[in-house]
């Protein structure tokens, strides 16, 4: 709360009283810090990291129950949907025209892997680059299925938005995209239902989507109950064979989210408050 007020006092009562009036909740605040960093940016200072409409972590099942020939469906799946006209086109018209985003292969419950690091998508060459470094990797593991530990394990990669290390990036939205064949059957660190689910949540991730490959009994249910959280959504895959269809609707439909109303009212206020502020810097000098 310091650190809030001295804000305040330094940028602009104008988004204090915005922030107040809209309520005092963790996403209205997490877009008035945002937009008090672009502020910042306006009266001179200096940005420390980039910033992005969106950090997406896709976490990819690679479990034993996903055999080599759903393995290479998966990952071209992911690999069409970057070089798509219709991802690439979400990304240009999403907030800030601009996202950051890393894939991480997940099986058992201490095997998880980067298998492509945070990286700025902002045009068609980068969303292409993207998807071709996806293209390069291989596979990270073939063992149990640890759905829980992966998200519960890997969400502090955000960085500074929900307490973990510095990344490069800031952003307006958190969102992890989670897909996979199977429930989880080898969680250890987070062993209650929904147990990493609901410790990302909690940190300040904003939403967590799911994309469970159908077959197992009852996968869309466990999805839905134990993947699900904050304002995110589950959108199934029929089978592997779906999988390229259904995860390029899925990430057009999460990159594509915008704030609510009340929140871009909020930001609105700011960036007023951020234009008082360069002005007065200018009468100084």
């Amino acid at each position: 709360m310091a650190l809030w007020h001295g804000l305040c006092i330094a940028y602009s009562d104008t988004i204090c009283v915005a922030y107040h009036h809209l309520g005092e909740t963790m996403r209205l605040k997490k877009y008035a810090m945002s937009v008090l960093g672009a502020a910042a940016l306006l009266a001179g200072g200096q940005a420390s990291a980039t910033s992005v409409g969106l950090e997406l972590m896709l976490l990819v099942d690679v479990s034993g129950s996903v055999d080599s020939t759903e393995y290479n469906l998966q990952k071209q799946g992911y690999v069409q949907a970057f070089q798509s006209a219709a991802v690439q086109s979400a990304i240009a018209a999403s907030q800030l025209g601009s996202i950051a985003v890393t894939y991480i292969e997940w099986s058992g419950r201490n095997q998880q892997s980067i298998q492509v690091g945070w990286t700025l998508i902002n045009d068609t060459a980068s969303a292409n680059s993207f998807a071709a470094a996806i293209n390069s990797t291989s596979r990270a593991f073939s063992g149990n299925t640890a759905i829980q530990d992966a998200i519960g394990k890997m969400y502090t990669g955000f960085g500074t938005e929900v307490g973990g290390t510095a990344n490069g990036f800031e952003s307006l939205r958190q969102v992890i995209d989670v897909s996979g064949d199977g429930a989880d059957n080898d969680s250890a660190s987070f062993v209650a239902a929904g147990g990493g689910r609901n410790a990302a949540i909690t940190a300040g991730v904003d939403a967590i989507n799911g994309l469970p490959i159908l077959g197992e009994n009852n996968l869309l249910t466990y999805y839905t109950n134990n993947v699900k959280g904050g304002n995110g959504f589950v959108m199934a895959a029929a089978n592997f064979n779906d999988f390229g269809r259904a995860i390029e609707a899925k990430l057009v439909r999460e990159i594509s989210n915008v704030p609510e109303p009340s929140s871009l009212a909020l930001v609105g206020l700011a960036l007023l408050g951020a234009g008082a502020v360069r002005r007065r810097a200018v009468k100084k000098t």
